[in-house]
């Protein structure tokens, strides 16, 4: 019986990720606890400890008395993305291609197969998923315990402002999706050679594709983007 509770609130976690990755849930969401038990098949308790895991995470934060909520987008949030992003970047790909281990270029590998398969399918969810696992993945490989918590709350924001424009209905992106794989296998090649400072410059290079598209889009006359409230604004 225990075993299935685990089960489930694996499947939990996983599932919610998803959820706020793609906004299936959008910034700044409150989450119903009674309905998550119900939906997932798990008591409270265990439920509970599935928020806890998410909001360690950074996927969402815990108020109390009011629950748990999907991490909001605000506008200081957003400033900050843009700040950071570049710096956790670069310096994740750097240590990946100087601790990359065998298994984990592999794993590399197989997500960027996914990566572009999504693209050739134009699946924006799974696209979005994909390139989040990719990035998620030199981190593992970077091997520090200081950089990972921030380039996984990077890499939330990252992958859902992405949502927003990476569409198979806009045909005018296709160029940027293909530049961003070649530069994907581009960064594997520097990665599995031991090339840290050229790794780390593209991984520059490929943070400048997102960030045009991103401000591109990141205006009031594009599209909106759910930011959220910021608890008590």
């Amino acid at each position: 019986m225990e075993v299935i509770s685990r089960s489930k609130k694996s499947a939990c976690v996983e599932d919610l990720r998803r959820k706020i990755l793609t906004q299936e849930l959008e910034p700044g969401t409150y989450l119903d606890e009674t309905r998550l038990s119900e939906v997932y098949g798990i008591s409270r308790p265990p439920l509970r400890e599935a928020l806890r895991q998410l909001a360690g995470d950074g996927y969402v934060v815990l108020h109390e008395n009011r629950g748990a909520q999907a991490a909001p987008m605000t506008h200081k949030t957003l400033r900050n993305f843009f700040v950071a992003a570049p710096m956790i970047y670069a310096a994740t790909t750097r240590l990946a291609a100087e601790n990359a281990t065998r298994p984990q270029i592999a794993r590399l590998k197989d997500v960027q197969r996914s990566f572009r398969t999504a693209i050739n399918q134009g699946d924006a969810a799974e696209r979005a998923i994909a390139n989040e696992r990719f990035h998620s993945v030199i981190g593992d490989m970077a091997d520090n315990e200081f950089l990972m918590p921030s380039l996984r709350r990077l890499l939330i924001d990252h992958t859902r402002i992405g949502m927003q424009f990476y569409q198979p209905d806009q045909p005018a992106l296709a160029g940027s999706q293909n530049t961003a794989a070649d530069q994907h296998d581009q960064l594997i090649e520097l990665i599995e050679s031991r090339s840290a400072d050229a790794a780390a410059d593209l991984a520059i290079a490929h943070w400048e594709l997102s960030r045009s598209l991103i401000e591109s889009f990141v205006t009031p006359k594009s599209i909106n983007i759910p930011l959220g409230r910021a608890l008590g604004a």
